[in-house]
């Protein structure tokens, strides 16, 4: 057995780590006083984004822009229609991408980043809706636009105060704070948020049981009265590895797995009845569920099929950990 060693820190890395720890300290007290500092103007901007018949416009300039394009982003993938526009260049022609059905969310540190300004000029000329999330009421976004997020007026974390640090994580975290609000107020689901994310591993960890499972037709399935010859002619054809027993009215009384057939093992196996080696009451889940909750159960009672049943408790498929770790649910 190797033992390892405690690495030992230098003084630069100690350093280092007080300098991250001081920024994140910074950062943090920064997001509880804007946490602490939200009123009526953040709930009425959400009313104005929920009734939107046109799309969320966001723009910012610099260090801000690269926020507001995260943010339309997050807006887009949670059931806000919502796409970036370049401010500077929206005075180059894409104030046309901006519709009278539309509404504006301007990201700007001081209020009075110069590319703003015909952006602002045209929702004001054609009185289109303006979100300013600034951290000075009295600028020029601050005192134009309709609905004022005002963020703390908080020390930015590098060491000369300078660099956009405190304020955009406070934007980011703002308009993660609308996006999200507005989730709860639209009731937006998992499938909801599939729709949107149909690709990659989220995707797949958002499918559903029914999505995934194997159907009626290929279900193994044998009834209680039948012997093990039967159940053993229905294992081998089906291939799961199991057969599902179900009783007089068609439910899932108990279930023979591959275990089953090794703790009863011996000559009089296949003359036995089904219901003399099955397990009684298996655990069975219903087409709703994620699949990855299937996924939990089958790792946690260490199992490789789940019989999907019907509201009345009647199998209507099955799920086998291999068609979940083959569509990369796991």
């Amino acid at each position: 057995m190797t033992i390892k060693k405690p690495m030992t820190v230098t003084e630069a890395e100690k350093n280092d780590l007080a300098v991250a720890r001081k920024v994140l300290g910074i950062e943090a007290a920064a997001l509880e006083e804007l946490a602490q500092s939200l009123d009526g103007d953040f709930c009425r901007a959400i009313t104005l984004i929920e009734g939107l018949k046109g799309r969320l416009v966001i723009t910012g300039m610099g260090k801000s822009g690269h926020i507001a394009k995260k943010v339309a982003a997050t807006f887009a993938s949670t059931g806000t229609p919502s796409f970036f526009v370049h401010p500077a260049e929206a005075s180059h022609g894409d104030l046309g991408m901006i519709g009278q059905d539309d509404a504006v969310l301007a990201l700007s540190n001081s209020g009075e980043t110069p590319e703003l300004s015909d952006i602002i000029a045209y929702t004001r000329r054609f009185h289109i809706p303006l979100i300013g999330m600034t951290r000075r009421a009295e600028s020029s976004l601050g005192s134009q636009c309709d609905y004022p997020l005002v963020l703390p007026n908080s020390v930015e974390a590098c060491p000369n105060r300078q660099a956009p640090t405190t304020s955009t994580t406070a934007m980011l975290a703002l308009g993660d704070a609308l996006a999200v609000a507005l989730m709860e107020r639209r009731g937006f689901s998992a499938d909801d948020f599939r729709t949107f994310h149909p690709g990659g591993k989220l995707g797949q960890r958002l499918l559903r049981v029914r999505e995934v499972m194997h159907g009626p037709d290929q279900l193994p399935t044998i009834v209680q009265t039948a012997l093990m010859a039967d159940a053993l002619m229905e294992m081998t054809g089906k291939s799961f590895g199991c057969v599902g027993v179900v009783d007089d009215a068609g439910k899932l009384a108990g279930i023979v797995t591959d275990g089953d057939l090794r703790r009863h093992m011996g000559d009089d196996l296949v003359s036995r009845a089904v219901d003399t080696v099955m397990t009684r009451n298996p655990k069975a889940i219903t087409a709703d569920l994620l699949a990855v909750e299937a996924l939990a159960i089958m790792n946690d009672r260490s199992i490789t099929s789940l019989f999907v049943v019907d509201e009345h408790g009647v199998p209507c498929g099955l799920v086998h950990i291999h068609d979940l770790l083959r569509l990369g649910v796991a």
